[in-house]
């Protein structure tokens, strides 16, 4: 490669931004090995290699394909609860309510299954639709009175968790706090497969929600980067007075965004539990983590639909990974911990990208000067 070449390459923002991304994979990484060797040392070198494994820990083919699938069920929702976040971002606001959206769409599609025998695709559209609402209410409080999204979301999360609960104890077993399984209560209600479970040793739980996000994912690019609507919404999020003077319904869009993020976090339950891997626990304290995850995701995948596909995968295979390292020593949590650094180290992304274009300015200007001499 020329040098004039390599140099287009390094200043391309794209190739920045995977480069970062890269890096900040590759330091979480290191800093997890450290943590890992601090508790047991013994066990340290085991237990990352266990966790970047992953399905991969299976000696045999077929069950290494099985758990493949279920690793892209878990990423398929986690992508799409990414591109919740991501939207919002995209227009100014921060969905730290992706969390709370995607507890509204897991109650309204398991309700809708199996208190009112929906089948999937009504499921799927009620999940939407009810978390776009709760998107909306952030929203509304945004556009008219200005309430922070980030206050409203939180305090939504909770709300949303403890309603959830009420609502799916009326579709609960009688002996445990867990929902009636969809493959008894309804199995209509369940996603179809339409052959795929075959690419993964039979593996049932693999579903057309998995083609779904990723077509999803390219949707929301095309809608952002090639719309008139997607500019309108990131003029809005760029500076509100200025598109509200352009013409632009800027309290419209605001409200619109984070419908949109909510109908897509509530897509992303609805694809992950009319698959029917996961009963809902009526008594659970605390929100479900894809939800967080998916800011995770949204922020290693460098904020780009596409790149989230990448990174939603990989934040699901190191939190898959650590269920295999050994329990007697470390905790299936340190894979959480791993993917902290790492989403703690993608603050560092755009300073490393001014720190990469500062040194080839200089770079340049030494080169230009020694010519001139």
């Amino acid at each position: 490669m020329s040098v004039k070449k390599r140099e287009s390459l390094l200043r391309n923002g794209s190739f920045q931004t995977i480069l970062a991304s890269l890096l900040c994979i590759a330091l979480g990484l290191l800093v997890g090995y450290i943590v890992l060797l601090i508790i047991n040392p013994g066990g340290a070198s085991k237990a990352i290699m266990a966790i970047l494994k992953n399905y991969m820990y299976y000696p045999s083919a077929a069950a290494a394909k099985k758990y493949l699938g279920t690793t892209l069920v878990n990423a398929s929702a986690l992508l799409m609860c990414s591109l919740s976040v991501l939207f919002a971002y995209k227009v100014g606001l921060f969905n730290i309510g992706a969390a709370g959206q995607y507890v509204v769409g897991a109650g309204a599609c398991i309700y809708g299954a199996l208190a009112l025998k929906l089948p999937w695709y009504l499921c799927l559209i009620f999940a939407i639709l009810a978390a776009a609402l709760a998107g909306g209410i952030s929203g509304a409080l945004k556009a008219y009175f200005n309430v922070n999204e980030v206050i409203s979301c939180i305090m939504l999360n909770w709300i949303s968790l403890y309603c959830v609960n009420m609502l799916l104890a009326k579709v609960k077993e009688q002996s445990t706090p867990y929902t009636i399984p969809l493959s008894t209560g309804n199995p209509g209600a369940l996603l179809p497969n339409m052959g795929l479970d075959k690419l993964f040793s039979k593996n049932e739980f693999v579903t057309i929600g998995l083609p779904l996000a990723v077509i999803m994912a390219i949707l929301v690019w095309v809608l952002l980067e090639k719309t008139k609507f997607g500019y309108e919404l990131k003029a809005t999020g760029l500076n509100k007075n200025a598109a509200k003077y352009c013409g632009m319904k800027e309290q419209r869009n605001v409200i619109l965004t984070m419908m949109i993020a909510g109908g897509l976090a509530g897509c992303a339950a609805g694809i992950y539990y009319l698959t029917g891997i996961e009963q809902w626990m009526v008594q659970q304290t605390s929100v479900p983590a894809m939800g967080f995850n998916g800011i995770a995701a949204a922020f290693l995948g460098g904020l780009s639909p596409i790149g989230t596909i990448f990174s939603s995968y990989f934040i699901q295979h190191i939190t898959s990974g650590g269920t295999y390292v050994d329990k007697s020593m470390y905790c299936t949590q340190i894979s959480d911990l791993i993917s902290a650094f790492i989403i703690y180290l993608c603050g560092f992304v755009l300073f490393f990208k001014m720190w990469l274009n500062r040194w080839l300015d200089k770079r340049d200007e030494k080169a230009k000067k020694g010519g001139d001499a």
